[in-house]
């Protein structure tokens, strides 16, 4: 077989720098649709972006039915009024307009947001839309519509795996790690590796920089060269 690297996340809104990293690195993509959206916050429905007074959450406000509080899945959470999608696009428009690639950039954002989609759906046209300016030709796909049955934790990594007929499997280096027995993968032949990204600095608008912020953010100043920036770059 030869070395196919994959990796997998959940829908998450607007996400940072490193998320798209880990999909430029990959061969094969999965979006974890299907898994139990977290409690509490999370950057699931919100992520931040700059501002002349600092850093700032863009939040969407979801709605999960009464009692089922930890059991629904992503593809399962609706918003709770689309009220933040006009607000959400005016914040990015009063933020970013001086930025040099903001015509270019905002256009497909609003487009995307301005369409009735669910909240999973949403955030995965966003990515790939996103990953198509950044010319990232890594192919994606759903778990809903890649297993209908998987374990859990290492197991699921494992059944994606099989199904990709992958054999390296990339992980972030946040919470999933927890997810992760290397020995367990080992012996379904699975190698374990691990994000190297490092936060690169790139030129912002409003002062100081920050890092962490939304993929947003870079691609409103730096446009085409963002995937260079993202990929290639010295890092500091």
């Amino acid at each position: 077989m030869n070395n196919i690297t994959f990796a997998i996340h959940q829908p998450n809104y607007i996400p940072w720098l490193g998320y798209f990293y880990k999909i430029a690195k990959s061969e094969k993509f999965v979006f974890l649709d299907d898994v139990q959206y977290p409690r509490g916050q999370s950057y699931s429905n919100r992520n931040r972006i700059k501002t002349p007074n600092g850093p700032t959450y863009l939040t969407i406000p979801i709605s999960i039915p009464s009692g089922n509080k930890g059991k629904v899945s992503y593809k399962e959470v609706k918003f709770a009024n689309n009220r933040w999608k006009r607000k959400h696009l005016k914040t990015l428009e009063f933020n970013y307009k001086r930025a040099d690639y903001y015509d270019e950039v905002y256009p497909f954002v609003e487009n995307i947001i301005q369409k009735d989609l669910s909240f999973a759906e949403l955030n995965m046209q966003l990515i790939k839309e996103i990953c198509k300016y950044l010319n990232i030709a890594t192919p994606t796909y759903k778990l809903s519509n890649l297993l209908n049955d998987y374990g859990s934790k290492t197991r699921l990594i494992i059944d994606i795996a099989k199904e990709l007929e992958a054999n390296t499997y990339l992980s972030g280096t946040g919470g999933g790690k927890e997810y992760n027995d290397r020995e367990l993968l080992s012996k379904n032949n699975i190698k374990l590796i691990y994000s190297d990204f490092e936060h690169p600095q790139y030129k912002q608008l409003w002062g100081d920089f920050t890092p962490n912020l939304s993929i947003l953010d870079l691609l409103f100043n730096c446009g085409a060269e963002s995937k260079k920036i993202l990929v290639e770059s010295k890092r500091v």
